[in-house]
């Protein structure tokens, strides 16, 4: 601008614009920030429900992680939350008649199988 002659109403609205613009465009990149986050986490959040859901029966293990409390049907709410671990049909079964693993009350996994007791 020139310095010799007083800043009129029109430059200083044109100031006050570049201002607005200027604190948009960082507001709205910060803005873009925050959804790439929230899209990354929400990504993470669904491949670990895929992969919880893509087992159809799980082993539920006690709090010493070693012998198995219940047999699930893949995606129990009552299952132990990281304690249970997806498991085959083949091994499901197994669980329940030979190594008397008991069936989830809830789920009930041994009707689900075809195992009655």
């Amino acid at each position: 601008m020139n310095e010799d002659r007083p800043l009129t109403r029109l430059d200083m609205l044109r100031f006050a614009r570049r201002v607005v613009e200027h604190q948009a465009a960082r507001q709205l990149a910060l803005m873009d920030r925050w959804i790439a986050d929230e899209e990354r986490r929400e990504a993470d959040r669904q491949r670990r429900t895929g992969a919880r859901q893509a087992a159809e029966w799980a082993v539920e293990r006690g709090l010493n992680g070693r012998s198995a409390v219940y047999v699930h049907v893949g995606g129990c709410t009552g299952a132990g939350g990281g304690r249970a671990k997806g498991v085959g049909r083949e091994q499901a079964v197994r669980a329940l008649t030979e190594e008397g693993v008991p069936a989830c009350p809830l789920c009930r996994p041994d009707t689900a199988l075809g195992i009655l007791e």
